[in-house]
């Protein structure tokens, strides 16, 4: 590894867990706006959409929309389970299974 790598990773450790100690720490003394903390309980899934969609859609960089692309359905049954179920793990396995299958089949 170069140096200007060991650098980012470790900024990357001292300002990700800087950010995490700082609520635990000061966390008790912060009071949010009613219409934030509503607003907070979307971020997880507005963050897992931001970073799950770009790759089913572009895997290698540019969209793709065939058939050959097992992302697509995995995702779909992913979120199809995920959405009716609120159940995390079977959404995933079932993700999981059906892109294997799809990867397998074209």
């Amino acid at each position: 590894m170069t140096m200007n790598l060991l650098l980012a990773i470790a900024g990357m450790v001292v300002v990700t867990y800087g950010i995490r100690l700082s609520f635990l720490v000061f966390g008790h003394r912060l009071v949010f706006p009613p219409l934030l903390q509503r607003a907070l309980h979307y971020v997880p899934a507005a963050v897992l959409t931001a970073l799950i969609v770009p790759m089913a859609l572009a895997p290698q960089g540019q969209i793709d929309l065939s058939a050959a692309n097992a992302y697509l359905p995995g995702t779909l049954a992913a979120a199809t389970v995920a959405f009716f179920s609120r159940q995390t793990l079977p959404a995933i396995l079932l993700g999981f299974a059906v892109y294997g299958v799809w990867r397998w089949l074209f």
